[in-house]
């Protein structure tokens, strides 16, 4: 199979979110693709099935905040200070759609050592919440607020939020890699009393945690975006095609 690197830059929510669904629709079976971008405006994505209800759209609008329906499940990200991937991989005999997303967990994990050998600590959740019950609560407007088994956590906080889709017989999931806080504001644009949004702050506070709070520095983006496409290589055993497809 042979793997193909995408690095898109800075898009708008439409952009991104149409990007992956047409890499993943239009995916030939000897062929996957790794991407890596991030986001212009700061955007709100929500999952395919969230109600869009669930977002103060004139408070977003106000602040510049783009809001956006993602192609995979789950529920509200504030896109903001980020490194975002998305892997596009057929499905054959070799690998189910579980052993992917804990693959791709242990690339991004063998990524983020490679930048800093202080992420070597970090480790992938054992235990698979209750989702049905989960998406009951109020809380869980917020996808950061449960951790998925087999996600990227740190010291017991979630570092790595991922969603993955199974379309036809290709598999898409995209992440954000949090590497600043920002985005623990996304309560600010939800349609909650402002009790329950000081609520949903100390629970992102509590459940959440990024690059730049563990290394007490600033992200290099060009360096981990580099760093996780060796992960990828390492833990895949692949080699990327040479030629990376900017657009």
């Amino acid at each position: 199979m042979n793997w193909h690197l995408i690095e898109t830059g800075f898009s708008s929510g439409k952009f991104n979110m149409d990007y992956d669904y047409k890499l993943a629709s239009e995916c030939p079976p000897d062929e996957a693709f790794l991407r890596f971008y991030r986001w212009n405006p700061f955007c709100i994505s929500l999952g395919a099935n969230q109600n869009l209800s669930d977002i103060n759209l004139a408070e977003a609008r106000k602040d510049g905040i783009d809001v956006v329906k993602r192609p995979t499940g789950g529920r509200a990200i504030l896109h903001a200070e980020e490194l975002t991937y998305s892997a596009v991989i057929p499905l054959n005999d070799k690998l189910t759609p579980k052993e992917i997303y804990s693959r791709i967990s242990y690339a991004l994990i063998n990524g983020l050592t490679i930048y800093n050998t202080v992420l070597s600590q970090a480790e992938l959740e054992t235990v698979q919440p209750n989702f049905p019950s989960l998406l009951k609560e109020d809380e869980n407007i917020m996808c950061f607020a449960s951790t998925a088994k087999s996600e990227v956590k740190f010291e017991g906080k979630k570092l790595i939020g991922s969603a993955q889709r199974k379309m036809k017989n290709v598999i898409l999931q995209h992440g954000s890699i949090l590497c600043g806080g920002f985005h623990k504001k996304l309560p600010d644009y939800l349609n909650l009393s402002q009790l329950q949004k000081e609520i949903f702050k100390k629970e992102l506070l509590t459940k959440t945690i990024e690059l730049e709070s563990i290394l007490n520095q600033k992200t290099d983006y060009e360096k981990l975006s580099e760093c996780l496409i060796a992960g990828f290589e390492n833990v895949f055993e692949i080699d990327f095609i040479e030629s990376k497809i900017k657009i």
